[in-house]
This record gives structure tokens, C-alpha cells and sequence, in this order.
């Protein structure tokens, strides 16, 4: 229940204007009792508790009904009154004072002679109606109070609530300056010093990111990029604006957090024997902290973007991001979005919300370019520019975002090929190919064959919660003679199938798939002995497509390609294939 007390300065100026118009004592006490203010014979120990002379007062109270008392003293409401025989009074009005349907308190009005009496009893419904404007008045600058009140315990648990928030929030005041800082806020934005009252300068970049805004924040010496939203603090004197963001990092890692797959392995887990392989991960610790861009060739499966990761995984760059994106995975429309993000209402279809591209995402980091050899011709020349200026803009904006990211490109394809037929900038080719890193095909390195499966049977086996005891000596030798036209995806494949299909822990050759159980190069030595190796036509022609379809790739492009350089229509190929 609210307490009269608390304006006790403004209730004491309503009880003397009253008294000054009216001619009379005025004294309002609270609910408890408590005399709020007086004037006259009330003036007298105000705060004070007048519960055993206030019988009148507890009787307005407890019937929530105007009290007129004729005759002090003599009505009945005045017997237990303990100073009756010294009350000077001649009349009293007592009216309740009611806020939100409860009795906070009373206002009282008493005559001290006869003709002050008759004033008032001649005029009672003038001073009755009166009396209860000025109750009004008191009860409506007690809302305003506890209004007042409210918006202080609001702002006070707005504060407590901001300050435990993981979102950057700060409080502005009508000045300008920060009122309010949390410390989320402060570590986005880099600030180890105390902020008292500081000026904060928020600058609109035009760019909408996230469904948010984003904003240029400068605090005395510290500038930085955040993305999120001000709102106004309507009808207050103090406060002005809140602002509630994430910094750019902050939302870049959310998206690295929920999109990001990447398998990591340094050089050394890297899994092979070989000498091929051995030169390989030398070669990996050697470029690993260059700056310079890498260009990984090989055959589709052979592990591109294995070594990717393992470069990325020796470099210095190692606690930075590796973003990583098939070009040739996404429609050519949509990959220019995804290398370099575009704002809100940057295209027809677009995310109504914006969207960070993948090279400001790997910022600071390194971004993987695997099948850089299906990008389209036209975002080649964009490519290269991002390579030379080491800037990008996002689709729609015109914010030039700073790079500092190492790139790493892969292909299956023959590039220099390309060139020749206008499929691919020779000028991109040159500044992709600073440091050239070729991987050679698995049957190429038989020794990491056998090393690769027991590394995947017992990764299998131990996902599959199966026991393996050994592969018989025949099997090994016909999975180490295949030649792994899949390379290493291929293989895996393959020693997934065998664990499935093993029985006892033992890998026998019903236990491989039946292509390679009836591959066989013994059969092909035989034969050659016999003839003087003279192979059929029917076998130099499936040596010429397969050689054909490995140079050019697997992909509808690399088939024309193959069918042109065979001297055959594509639908003759498709027939043999």
C-alpha cells in the first residue's frame, strides 16, 4: 500500500492551502496513522503517531465514508478518545483518501470556534466538494510518484538484467554518453577501462546484416563493427537510446560454429609410407607459414583437401578459421553470394536478413577453394581483383571490408588446358599457382595403400563395434593390385564395405566388392606372356577412355572434352562408358 510519507512536502503544501482558503485546521495522516502534515493546532509533531486520538480517522478508514462530526466530544465516535476533555474543536470533517480502491490515508478539517463552525456548516457542500479535490490532488501526485518509482526499479533491473547479458548492451543517456555498459559490450568492443559518463559516437553504415543493422561504434579511442539494434526509451528524462549488438567476430563465429565440417589433421597424421607421401607432408611444414597462395592438384578422392587442413594446421594461422567451399558444388548464380556475402534487399530471392560471405568469414584465416576449376569465367576477374586489392564488398553495399586471409585452391582439372580454351584467366592461374602442390594418384604410392586400410578398418571397427583379427594374404594383395581409380575416397569406401561385411574379424575376398574381387592383374601378366603383350583392341580402347576420362575428369564438361580428344560423338562414349 502506497505510504503518504513519501510526498510528505507536496501533501504538507495541499493541507495549507486548504487551510489558508478554508479558515481552518487541516491534518492528514497516513494509513498507518502517521501525521503526514498539519497546519494550526496539527502543526505540531508531524511524523508522529496520533492512532489513540484518531478514532474519527480509524472509523473513515475502516468504512471508506466521509466522517462529519457535529459535536466533538458528545458523538459517540469520540468516547474512547483520551484527550476528549481537552479537545478545543467545534467541527470536523474527515474524508478518506483512496487510491486504486484502497485507504491510503485521511485528510481532516476542524473548526476551533463558533463562527468558523457556522461558515462551514452554512457552506458544507461547497467545503465537502473541496475537501475531496484536494484528496485528488494528493492521490494523483502519489501515481505520479509511484509511477516515477517504478520506472527507477524498471531501469535498476534493466540495468542488473544488461549487465549479465551475453549481447553487448549500453545504456545512452540524453547527452549522448554512456550510462550503462555491460561488460559483454565492453569485451566486443575491446575496452579494459572504466566508462564514466563517457561520449559515444554510433554511425549507420548502410548495411543490414542478420536481419540487424550494422553500426560503426566509436568510444573515446575505440572504434569497432558491430551488427544489432537501437531502440528508444520513450517519455524518460535520463535515458535516451539502448543499444543491443554483436560484434562482427562474434557473429562470424556463430556462422563458422554451425556451418563449419572441416576434418583437421596436421602433417604428421597425415597416413601414408611412401616416399611420394613422405615428400608431401615435408613439403606441407615447408609452405605452411608462407603467406603466398597454394595450388593443389590431383585426381578427385586423393585427399585435397586433407592437405588443405594440414597446411592451415602448421601455419601460424592455425587458431584462425579454415573456411572451406566447393565451387563446383553450388549454382553459379549463387556462389558470388556465398565468397562474398551480400545485405538485406541486395537481390531478388536473396535472405531477407543478409548473409556474411565466406572470405570475410575466414578473415584473419585461410579459405579453402576446392574445384577451383568449375568456377564461372566471369567471377574469375572478381576473384582475382579480391586477390590483388585484398578487399571485398558484400552484393549490394558499398562497405569495403579489409582482407588479410590466405588462399588455398584445389582442382582435379588440367588448368593450363583450360586456358588454352578460354575456360579459365590465365592471369588468376598465375597468382593461384605462387606455390604449386601436386598429390599423385593412390596407385601411384601402393606402399600407402596397405597403410590407409588398417587405418580405416580400425577406424570402422571401432564405429561399428566390431572385433578384427586379420586380412587373409590373397585379399591384400588384390586390394593393393586394383588401381583405385577413386583413389583414397574409393578406398575408404570400400574397407567400410569389407568391415560390414567381415565375419569373425577376417577380411577374405568374399568380404570385398565383387569388382575388385574380379579385377585381376595376374590374369592380364599371363596373357601378355603368351602373346608378347599384345593387348585386344577391345582393351586398348578401354585403356584410351579411362586414361581420357582420368585427364579430363568424370564431370559432363571433362566427358565432351574426353569424346573430342577419342575422335568420338559424346553419345558413343556414353554407350562404351
Amino acid at each position: 500500500m502506497y505510504d503518504l510519507s513519501c510526498i510528505s512536502d507536496t501533501v504538507q503544501k495541499y493541507a495549507n492551502i486548504t487551510a489558508e482558503i478554508a479558515k481552518v485546521d487541516v491534518e492528514v495522516v497516513n494509513f498507518k496513522l502517521i501525521r503526514v502534515a498539519g497546519t494550526g493546532i496539527f502543526s505540531e509533531d508531524v511524523n508522529k503517531d496520533v492512532s489513540e486520538n484518531s478514532h474519527v480517522y480509524k472509523h473513515a478508514i475502516k468504512t471508506g465514508k466521509r466522517q462529519i462530526i457535529y459535536e466533538p466530544r458528545k458523538d459517540i465516535k469520540c468516547k474512547n478518545c483520551k484527550i476528549k476533555d481537552e479537545c478545543k474543536e467545534t467541527f470536523e470533517i474527515s474524508t478518506p483518501i483512496i487510491m486504486n480502491d484502497e485507504i491510503i490515508g485521511v485528510i481532516g478539517m476542524a473548526c476551533s470556534n463558533e463562527k468558523s463552525r457556522d461558515v462551514i456548516v452554512n457552506n458544507l457542500d461547497s467545503y465537502l466538494a473541496f475537501l475531496e479535490q484536494i484528496s485528488d490532488f494528493i492521490v494523483t501526485k502519489a501515481h505520479e510518484d509511484e509511477e516515477e518509482k517504478s520506472k527507477v526499479a524498471m531501469f535498476d533491473m534493466l540495468k542488473i538484467i544488461i549487465r549479465s547479458m551475453d549481447e553487448g548492451a549500453i545504456i545512452i543517456n540524453k547527452n549522448g554518453n554512456v550510462d550503462t555498459i555491460n561488460p559483454s559490450a565492453k569485451r566486443q568492443l575491446g575496452i579494459k577501462r572504466i566508462i564514466n559518463n563517457e561520449h559515444i559516437d554510433i554511425t549507420e553504415t548502410g548495411d543490414m546484416v542478420n536481419n540487424s543493422k550494422e553500426y560503426r561504434i566509436k568510444i573515446g579511442e575505440n572504434v569497432d563493427t558491430v551488427i544489432g539494434d537501437i531502440f528508444d526509451i520513450p517519455e524518460n528524462p535520463v535515458y535516451k537510446h539502448v543499444l543491443l549488438f554483436k560484434d562482427l567476430k562474434g557473429i562470424q563465429s556463430e556462422i563458422y560454429a554451425m556451418t563449419s565440417t572441416v576434418n583437421t589433421l596436421n602433417s604428421e597424421n597425415i597416413v601414408g609410407s611412401s616416399q611420394a607421401t613422405k615428400k608431401l607432408k615435408e613439403e606441407i611444414k615447408k609452405i605452411s607459414d608462407s603467406f603466398s597462395t597454394v595450388l593443389i592438384t590431383g585426381e578427385s578422392g586423393s585427399g585435397k583437401e586433407v592437405v588443405a587442413t594440414a597446411i592451415w594446421q602448421n601455419s601460424d594461422r592455425r587458431k584462425n578459421r579454415f573456411v572451406a567451399i566447393n565451387c563446383a558444388a553450388i549454382p553459379e548464380p549463387l556462389l558470388e553470394s556465398e565468397l562474398f556475402g551480400y545485405v538485406k534487399g541486395a537481390f531478388t530471392g536473396a535472405d531477407p536478413t543478409g548473409k556474411i560471405g565466406k572470405f570475410e568469414l575466414a578473415n584473419n584465416g585461410v579459405i579453402f577453394l576446392d574445384e577451383i576449376g568449375d568456377m564461372p569465367i566471369y567471377l574469375q576477374s572478381k576473384l582475382l581483383r579480391v586477390i590483388q586489392n585484398k578487399k571485398i564488398t558484400r552484393i549490394g553495399s558499398n562497405q569495403v571490408i579489409p582482407l588479410d586471409v590466405r588462399i588455398i585452391a584445389a582442382t582435379n582439372k588440367n588448368l593450363k588446358e583450360m586456358i588454352t580454351q578460354n575456360k579459365f584467366r590465365e592471369d588468376l592461374y598465375y597468382r593461384l599457382n605462387v606455390i604449386p602442390v601436386e598429390i599423385p594418384p593412390l596407385r601411384e604410392r601402393k606402399e600407402d595403400i596397405v597403410d590407409l586400410i588398417f587405418y580405416f578398418i580400425h577406424y570402422y571397427r571401432k564405429l561399428f563395434g566390431k572385433n578384427f583379427i586379420k586380412i587373409e594374404q590373397e585379399t591384400m594383395k588384390k586390394l593393393v593390385e586394383y588401381p583405385w581409380y577413386g583413389n583414397v575416397r574409393e578406398l575408404e569406401n570400400t574397407v567400410e564395405f569389407m568391415v560390414n561385411m567381415m565375419e569373425d574379424g577376417i577380411v577374405d575376398n568374399n568380404a570385398i566388392p565383387i569388382n575388385i574381387r574380379k579385377h585381376s592383374s595376374n590374369s592380364d601378366t599371363k596373357r601378355n606372356d603368351k602373346t608378347g603383350g599384345i593387348k585386344t583392341l577391345k582393351e586398348l580402347e578401354q585403356n584410351e577412355i579411362k586414361k581420357a576420362i582420368e585427364h579430363f575428369g568424370d564431370t559432363t564438361e571433362g566427358k565432351a572434352s574426353a569424346a573430342k580428344a577419342l575422335g568420338i560423338g559424346i553419345a558413343t562414349l556414353y554407350r562404351k562408358l
